[in-house]
């Protein structure tokens, strides 16, 4: 028998007894849970994906037989809780909320990130989408996202477009739309989609993407014109106003959204628990229309589809991040 033949025997014993040694017990994952669980939600309190949470709470408490517990950690895009998450036990009790920043953009725009948002996390499900809207004052002289793209082709750089925040949903929202429709606009950004909208209704920027409670009491006065909405449907807040896609740009999607995620390691069990008690608690009616009232729509998904969807959105808005140059450090 060859050295390596009479190795093979005794490594793979050696393997097995690592793997038994590293999984966590059995029963651990049968009893689950079977003490307190903390959701480190990467926003402020008040927030959407904070509302939403602390909406699921009491459901969750009840169907999980433990109390659920939110840990509030904002800043730096999301990356300081979603940190927490990353180094905490694989065991279930420590979960993150984050959103599409941290868990696809911030890789790009970041020179550090203090985790890989691929392989640090074992996603759950996504929770929610949070769907923008371009819109602008009546002064802008145009009526249509048609109209608006032949306007701004005419006067490159003159039209200014306001967002969040540099590096948020809505900015990198408006850096696709110009990139794809092939325009030239002057970003603006602001501190929140509040003061975003507040300013393009006095008429200080022309144009602004911010999110659909900032815009759409303005919009159903008459006040702000509603171009398009970002999301690949229509809203049913504004069902009169066509999506980017149906206004002429093909394929444009560009969606806010956050969602639930685990440390990597964390069993696969519990995570199937997790899941199961969380996508039925936002498929529940009362949970789907105070969500709507928010102006979020629920996102129930399996764990395999919220880690494909983290990787096509890393990739898509890996191109658009470098296409724009748009670094935070």
């Amino acid at each position: 028998m060859s050295l390596r033949t009479a190795w093979l025997p005794r490594a793979a014993a050696l393997t097995g007894a690592l793997v038994l040694a590293l999984a966590p017990p059995a029963h651990a994952q049968a009893d689950y849970p079977n003490k307190p669980i903390r959701i480190v939600v990467t926003f402020p309190p008040g927030g959407s994906a904070d509302g939403v949470v602390r909406m699921l709470l009491p459901r969750l408490t009840n169907k999980l037989g433990q109390q659920v517990l939110v840990d509030n950690r904002p800043g730096a895009g999301g990356n300081i809780g979603l940190a927490v998450v990353a180094k905490a036990p694989p065991d279930g009790y420590t979960l993150g909320v984050g959103a599409a920043g941290a868990l696809a953009a911030n890789a790009s725009l970041y020179a550090q990130m203090p985790f890989d948002p691929l392989k640090d996390f074992k996603p759950v499900t996504m929770l929610a989408a949070i769907p923008f809207v371009i819109v602008g004052n009546p002064s802008v002289g145009a009526r249509t996202l048609g109209e608006l793209i032949a306007l701004a082709k005419a006067q490159p750089g003159k039209l200014s477009i306001a967002h969040g925040g540099n590096g948020t949903a809505m900015h990198l929202s408006s850096q696709l739309f110009a990139q794809t429709a092939d325009v030239k606009l002057t970003e603006v950004p602001y501190k929140g989609s509040g003061p975003a909208a507040l300013d393009v209704l006095g008429g200080q920027v022309p144009l602004a993407v911010v999110d659909l409670p900032s815009a759409l009491q303005h919009v159903r006065a008459g006040k702000l014109i509603a171009f398009a909405v970002t999301s690949p449907q229509r809203l049913p807040q504004l069902p009169d106003v066509p999506t980017v896609a149906e206004a002429g740009i093909a394929g444009y999607d560009s969606t806010g959204w956050f969602g639930m995620v685990a440390p990597a390691g964390t069993p696969g069990p519990v995570i199937d628990r997790l899941n199961a008690e969380i996508t039925a608690a936002l498929r529940d009616d009362a949970v789907q229309a105070s969500m709507r009232a928010q102006g979020v729509e629920p996102a129930p998904t399996t764990a395999e589809a919220f880690e494909s969807y983290i990787r096509s959105e890393t990739a898509k808005w890996a191109k658009v991040i470098k296409a724009a140059n748009i670094k935070l450090d």
